[in-house]
């Protein structure tokens, strides 16, 4: 836990505060943690945006390793020692793809205790002592609300409907945009299954941490538009840059 708190966690209290009073040196009262917790999730997104391109340039890569792995477990389905070692060895050639898979899981995982944390007791006065000695010691009580209505620290269904309507949304885009097939199961499960469960799961939340997901999905929407239109842009020049093919015998007489 000392480590996690002087790596991850303490760094990211201490960006989220110094957001929060940068906000109030420019607003005033006016401003709140909820405005504080919006640019902070921005932050977070752009700081692991390396990591996305990278996690996109081998999504190809991991498809085709996953079916490969199938087809050894076909190949040596009556053989199952034969079939480990098998797997074992792809999966051995192929350690950069496990390893950003991996690595994707346990940032996610990070910054979810480290939301947690943050929203359960960091900000309501806990954790201070964690601040750098640059950072203002708060002198009192942080407005701990969203537009002067949520209420940070605690569930609100208003913000657990939006969620929900947005996974949707982000599913929707990315089984349009998919560059591989999809079942109707996955589409079901998606589409369907996701946005329902998590209302369900994540109904007592707090919206602190329902504001950083509820930016979060609305970021990745965004950036998987802006990475559609760009990858669509590419094939227009492509197609308008390729020299039209000369007509047989077309020869000048």
């Amino acid at each position: 836990m000392n480590l996690f708190t002087q790596i991850f966690y303490q760094p990211f209290i201490n960006l989220l505060v110094v957001i929060y009073y940068g906000l109030r040196f420019i607003l005033g009262s006016n401003a709140d943690m909820g405005m504080a917790v919006i640019l902070f999730t921005v932050a977070i997104r752009i700081i692991l945006l390396p990591l996305t391109i990278s996690g996109d340039r081998t999504e190809a890569e991991r498809y085709k390793l996953s079916g490969e792995v199938d087809e050894l477990k076909k190949r040596f389905s009556a053989d199952p020692v034969a079939r480990d070692a098998h797997v074992k060895n792809l999966l051995r050639s192929n350690r950069k793809i496990v390893f950003l898979s991996g690595l994707n899981l346990v940032i996610q995982t990070i910054v979810a205790l480290m939301l947690w944390r943050i929203f359960a007791k960091g900000l309501l006065g806990a954790d201070f002592h964690f601040l750098y000695d640059f950072v203002p010691q708060p002198k009192e009580t942080l407005n701990l609300t969203f537009m002067g209505q949520y209420d940070l620290t605690k569930p609100n269904p208003t913000l657990n409907v939006l969620q929900s309507i947005l996974i949707f949304i982000f599913e929707i885009e990315a089984s349009l945009f998919s560059l591989f097939p999809i079942t109707r199961k996955e589409i079901i499960l998606a589409q369907l299954t996701l946005p329902i469960g998590s209302y369900i799961i994540f109904s007592q939340l707090p919206a602190g941490k329902k504001l950083f997901i509820i930016t979060t999905l609305i970021f990745s929407i965004g950036y998987t538009t802006f990475s559609q239109i760009k990858y669509w842009w590419y094939r227009l020049e492509k197609t308008m840059n390729r020299k039209p093919a000369s007509p047989a015998g077309g020869q000048e007489a």
